[in-house]
């Protein structure tokens, strides 16, 4: 009967064999780790030995086994579950192209955990931000900017001005516990949208709040929704584009 080697026993293999590159050993584990992901010998959802089990197996220190860990964990590869073990990450979330839908629900129906972060609420006039307002926002809108997470991935970045005679109480929203989208399909249901896909470079500082470098490339989603005859909202969805992909279906 042959003998079953575990993830351990082969990274272990690897390690040795690989050892000629002299790289830092925390870069060594981790580029091993990753390649088992991106080759796909590792799939979505398999749980990756602990860092006990790692720091017997390879003879290395903790601490150069958790640097590897906590650096996949930061690129997404990875996902860690307080009191559970980490495991290999969905690394291609998808957000749907032709629906407006709840990125919570996307993530949720994933088996994840969304959480959001709430970067900006306010008030925002037109001599302010001239360059961000539709005329049909009148004077002043409304302004949100939110990170959403998988399992503690930033997933999307929403900037999003809204409509503030139509929806008067979007700013007293408590946006941890449900999302724009909810909150305004339930007080404006969608009659009308248009949007817009394009590959752009984030921002310095759009970069740091998703925890990617200003040199990867992002998919952003410009979208428009009325309701009626009646603009409500104004977003612009930044996904990182190494982990994202917007897909849709068209047609009978």
């Amino acid at each position: 009967m042959e003998k079953r080697v575990t993830k351990d026993q082969e990274l272990a293999e690897m390690f040795t064999s690989h050892a000629t590159l002299k790289l830092p050993a925390y870069k060594l584990l981790k580029d091993i780790i990753a390649s088992q992901v991106r080759s796909g010998r590792w799939s979505a959802g398999e749980i990756i030995p602990s860092e006990n089990e790692l720091v017997a197996a390879l003879g290395i220190s903790r601490m150069t086994v958790n640097r590897a860990i906590r650096e996949l964990t930061g690129e997404g590869l990875l996902t860690r579950i307080q009191g559970i073990g980490t495991f290999v990450s969905d690394t291609k979330s998808t957000s749907s192209l032709f629906e407006v839908r709840n990125i919570a629900d996307e993530v949720t129906e994933r088996g994840h955990q969304h959480s959001t972060d709430i970067v900006l609420m306010g008030v925002e006039y037109r001599k302010d931000s001239v360059q961000h307002f539709d005329i049909e926002f009148g004077e002043s809108a409304f302004h949100s900017v939110l990170v959403h997470y998988d399992n503690g991935r930033p997933i999307q970045l929403e900037d999003r001005y809204v409509n503030r005679e139509a929806i008067p109480q979007y700013i007293e929203q408590d946006f941890t516990q449900t999302t724009p989208n909810t909150y305004l399909t339930d007080k404006a249901p969608l009659t009308r949208g248009e949007h817009v896909v394009e590959a752009v470079l984030p921002t310095s500082e759009q970069a740091e709040l998703l925890g990617i470098s200003p040199a990867d490339p992002c998919l952003r989603l410009s979208r428009k929704t009325w309701s009626g005859t009646t603009l409500i909202s104004a977003a612009v969805l930044l996904h990182p584009g190494s982990s994202s992909r917007l897909e849709g279906t068209f047609g009978a």
